[in-house]
């Protein structure tokens, strides 16, 4: 393993990993409720930064200014700040259940901005229980936190290089709370009929578009891994024998998947993750039938401004 690439192995730290998805889905729901809305349900998104999980600056909802809400993994506290440098933390804590600190969170934001609420259903987990009545996800374990963390911060670097150099519209990283995954998303420029007429669906996938991300694994798929796929996939998308070698097509996922352990047995972990990238992007922009011009631009043709 090469130093700042922690294995991650998702049995050992699931627990956890469902506490810290809840406690982002909070954060996710109030940029939702007051970011203005973005094509591709952009303004929903969220950020990895150098403290962790973070809202863009969100507008207060009395007018007052602007408000960030951060999950601070390095710290391990939530923070409310208002850009009159109005500050309040809460505490993230072994044992403290996400019901707790998300009804702490909700009560700092309407003190430093004013009144707002939200939808606490969570999303696309497994579980139902409201964000702010949720005693059921209270573990925490710190160590776990810093290993995710700093792989987070690895793969989120990998995506950032990925779409440098595209000349197309793209995303950021997006650190999505949903599916708590990490991804960027390369569009061609051409419509695309959603898939289904559910909000999200039609909201987000109403462009022909490449999504390469990672995430640490989930109930679906026990392994923390980079993912890619195209929409709307066309025929013979399934059939590229992938780089590097390990990367694969999976069927159900109906995605291309490197796992994370793959990516840590390389000499040259970041290097592989951007093969896997590039190679996938690629076909897809063949298969496709992508402008060549922006198909070429991924890997630096022609190359940046200088």
């Amino acid at each position: 393993m090469c130093s700042g690439w922690p294995a991650l192995p998702y049995a050992q730290w699931r627990a956890t990993c469902d506490t810290l998805h809840a406690h982002t889905q909070v954060l996710g729901k109030l940029a939702a409720r007051l970011a203005p809305p973005e094509p591709q349900l952009q303004h929903a998104a969220l950020r990895l930064t150098a403290r962790g999980w973070e809202t863009l600056p969100l507008p207060a909802p009395d007018g007052s200014g602007s408000l960030v809400v951060v999950l601070d993994l390095r710290l391990h506290e939530a923070v409310v700040e208002h850009s009159g440098g109005r500050v309040h933390r809460v505490a993230l804590t072994p044992n403290r259940a996400v019901g707790e600190v998300t009804r702490e969170v909700l009560a700092a934001v309407r003190d430093v901005g004013g009144p707002v609420e939200i939808n606490p259903a969570p999303q696309e987990v497994s579980w139902s229980v409201p964000l702010d009545e949720d005693d059921q996800h209270a573990h925490y374990d710190r160590g776990q936190v810093a290993d995710y963390f700093a792989a987070a911060t690895q793969a989120a670097m990998v995506l950032a290089a990925f779409r440098a150099s595209y000349r197309g519209r793209s995303t950021p990283v997006n650190a999505w709370w949903g599916s708590f995954d990490l991804a960027v998303n390369l569009f061609s420029g051409s419509p695309a009929d959603p898939p289904s007429d559910d909000f999200i669906m039609r909201n987000a996938m109403d462009v022909q578009e490449v999504a390469v991300g990672w995430w640490p694994g989930d109930g679906r798929y026990g392994n923390a891994a980079f993912y890619a796929y195209t929409y709307p996939a066309p025929d013979g998308f399934a059939r590229l024998a992938a780089s590097p070698p390990g990367a694969r097509w999976d069927d159900v996922l109906g995605e291309y998947i490197l796992d994370w352990d793959q990516v840590l047995a390389s000499p040259d972990p970041r290097g592989t993750a951007l093969e896997f990238a590039r190679s996938v992007f690629r076909h897809a922009c063949a298969v496709g039938a992508w402008d060549p011009g922006l198909a070429a631009s991924v890997d630096g043709t022609p190359p940046p401004l200088t």
